[in-house]
């Protein structure tokens, strides 16, 4: 079956899932924005599956028994994409016994394990994974509840971070620009405007990459707190640069179907275009001096300048990352000093070609430990300064 084929069998699979009388989202669970066209329900008799959230994909559904379900998995475009196949869905069921649901994936095979949220916290759910990754089988307990391929962070979650980070700093959250959809790209500028020396954070250009934005809230947790003593330092940071893509579970891209994190030196895409437009807006003794992008991946490392790096961008890696790599319990990482993307508009590329400054790639691992990485997150951040200000004000270029 061709890939058109595909597709098509999608859409009639969710046309055929039932869609009338769904129950309310269980309290706590955000729902759904304007912006987003509302999708089918699956049901039986006694069990209901819904995608009426910001974070559900609108997977395809079938009913293969009372208590028995398929999802296809899909991406939102056409591939070529990145296999990261997103899912999310709530549940209820009423009655005794457990509910399967099984997930097909289309263009991907089993990559993140579901986690399920049955009363606000989040844990790994099993599941019986076929020997080719292209299925895999879950358990659900009667109830209610979430199940998601990672814990959900949605732009509820992020806008509370940014008033956290707001009142800790006394900065104000400002909006740098509008997504396709019309929604904000909120960031926050911690430390004195006329600092001459601006770091830059980018986060969450790939929706499904949780751990990377579990990550940077704890580093920017971090910094938030310190806002009153950077010196000659001040941080932007951008937790949500494809709020688009998080709302309608996305895999990678935005809603123009781009992946952002290829869009730097292009700039078809509003989001990264309005990164680059308030950069070009700053004054002229301010310059940028770092750049730290959140992503996750297989396992926990940092992309970094390789033969490319200059004499004082090797110090300062040095003097930050360097024999940091088993430092911190429970989140080993390594450094990559290699262009994982070259020819590609990766953030990393672009800020480094054009400022010529150290350009990280900080990955997360899909399974780290979240305690471990939020407290490893937090003591980079601390690092970071420390290594900034060893340069003694001087760029690292």
């Amino acid at each position: 079956m061709g890939i058109a084929a595909r597709y098509v069998w999608a859409s009639l699979s969710l046309l055929a899932a039932a869609c009338a009388g769904a129950p309310p989202p269980p309290a706590g669970i955000g729902v759904l924005s304007e912006a987003r066209v509302n999708v089918a329900e699956c049901r039986s008799a006694s069990v209901s599956l819904h995608f009426d959230f910001d974070g559900a994909a609108p997977s395809a559904c079938a009913v293969r028994g009372e208590r028995a379900f398929e999802l296809l998995v899909t991406p939102e475009h056409a591939p070529p994409i990145n296999p990261s196949p997103w899912y999310a869905f709530r549940y209820s069921a009423s009655g005794e016994g457990p509910v399967s649901v099984t997930l097909r994936y289309l263009e991907s095979g089993h990559r993140y394990a579901p986690k399920l949220s049955a009363g606000g916290e989040w844990r790994d759910l099993p599941a019986e994974v076929s020997e080719d990754g292209k299925t895999a089988r879950l358990e659900l307990p009667p109830g209610a509840g979430m199940v998601a391929a990672q814990e959900l962070v949605v732009p509820a979650d992020t806008a509370s971070a940014l008033a956290r980070w707001s009142k800790a700093s006394g900065a104000p959250v400002f909006t740098l620009g509008t997504s396709h959809d019309g929604r904000p790209i909120e960031a926050i500028r911690l430390g004195r405007k006329d600092s001459p020396n601006l770091v830059i954070l980018l986060g969450r250009q790939h929706p499904p990459e949780v751990t990377g934005a579990i990550a940077m809230e704890a580093f920017v947790d971090a910094l938030a707190v310190r806002a009153s003593s950077l010196g000659g330092v001040q941080v932007v940071v951008v937790p949500l640069l494809n709020p688009d893509g998080v709302v309608r579970g996305h895999w990678r891209a935005n809603r123009g179907a781009v992946d952002l994190n290829r869009d730097w030196g292009e700039f078809t895409q509003p989001e990264a275009r309005s990164v680059k437009a308030w950069l070009d807006a700053l004054p002229a003794q301010v310059r940028p001096v770092l750049m730290v992008d959140f992503h996750s991946t297989a396992r926990n490392l940092f992309y970094v300048q390789g033969n490319e790096a200059s004499e004082s961008q090797a110090q300062f890696l040095a003097a930050w990352l360097g024999g940091q790599e088993q430092a911190y319990p429970g989140y080993p990482f390594t450094l990559e000093p290699r262009n994982a993307n070259p020819g590609s508009g990766t953030a990393k590329n672009w800020f480094h070609q054009t400022y010529a400054i150290p350009s990280y790639t900080y990955e997360v691992a899909d399974t780290a430990n979240r305690a471990a990485t939020r407290a490893a997150a937090a003591a980079l951040a601390a690092r970071m300064l420390e290594a900034l200000a060893a340069q003694g004000g001087k760029t690292p270029q």
